[in-house]
């Protein structure tokens, strides 16, 4: 890729496409067939079969057998699938707030609506937007682009 180097760019490669997280969020609910997944997303059917094939190449998603159908293989989430957890919770909140008027659904922790913050691992904080800041590993980068010689 062009450009700055980023993590965001690269992930954005993987499930950036119109159909990757909605594919990936009918595997989270535990829908591992094809059929299942085209209909909840309402993909094309060879749009999301390429979709899907780049998740699987990915590592995103892996194909193996149905539990109760061994002749046919679904769907399943790997580790970094798994990981994506977080991201879509995340980007249901953003939707709810700002693309729909009235949310589809509610996410529940137990008997009470979920609510999330972002706590610093190492130190526990809660973490403010404005206690973020970057440090630039790669060399001739720096926030405002590419380091002009002088």
């Amino acid at each position: 890729m062009t450009g700055r180097p980023c993590s965001l760019a690269a992930a954005l490669q993987v499930v950036g496409d119109r159909w990757a997280l909605p594919a990936i969020r009918e595997v989270m609910l535990g829908n591992h067939r094809f059929r299942q997944i085209a209909r909840n997303t309402g993909a094309p059917t060879d749009r999301l079969a390429a979709r899907l094939k780049a998740l699987v190449e990915s590592g995103v998603l892996e194909r193996r057998p149905l539990p109760d159908d061994a002749r046919h293989s679904g769907y399943y989430l790997t580790e970094a699938g798994r990981d994506l957890a977080g991201i879509t919770r995340e980007l249901i909140g953003w939707g709810d707030r700002w693309a729909v008027t009235t949310p589809p659904v509610r996410l529940l922790h137990q008997d009470h609506e979920l609510v999330t913050r972002t706590v610093c691992e190492t130190c526990g904080e809660q973490v403010h937007a404005e206690d973020v800041h970057r440090e630039e590993m790669i060399p001739g980068w720096d926030r405002s682009g590419p380091a002009q010689a002088p």
